[in-house]
């Protein structure tokens, strides 16, 4: 089974703390995670798309937001559940409303974690 792969924000402190969560559940080790702000892995996208957006890449697809969360999961036993459910269309689709609502309010998180 190819591992999943993801690229997320290590300056983002509400990135690094998600992130370490999922490597703490991730405990059959199916995700290589990439710290885009470091730059110590060959990116895919340029960096400033990968900043933008959550990215991850399953079965040699590259998948952003809502998407990229659903690989993720499916990856992690505990949360296969909830990223098969994301494999339908309208169950993907509220996520993404959610994610894209989420980004709006980040910067607002990111400076009270800081």
């Amino acid at each position: 089974m190819t591992p999943v792969e993801v690229w997320f924000d290590g300056d983002c402190p509400l990135c690094r703390r998600e992130i370490a969560l999922m490597r703490r559940l991730d405990r059959r080790g199916a995700i290589r995670f990439h710290d885009v702000a470091t730059g110590e892995s060959a990116c895919p996208l340029d960096r400033a798309t990968l900043l933008a957006r959550f990215h991850a890449g399953e079965d040699g697809r590259m998948l952003s937001g809502a998407a990229a969360f659903a690989a993720m999961w499916r990856a992690i036993p505990l949360l296969r559940p909830l990223g098969l459910l994301a494999r339908n269309r309208r169950v993907l689709a509220g996520l993404e409303r959610l994610y894209l609502a989420f980004l709006k309010v980040r910067p607002a998180l990111q400076r009270r974690l800081r």
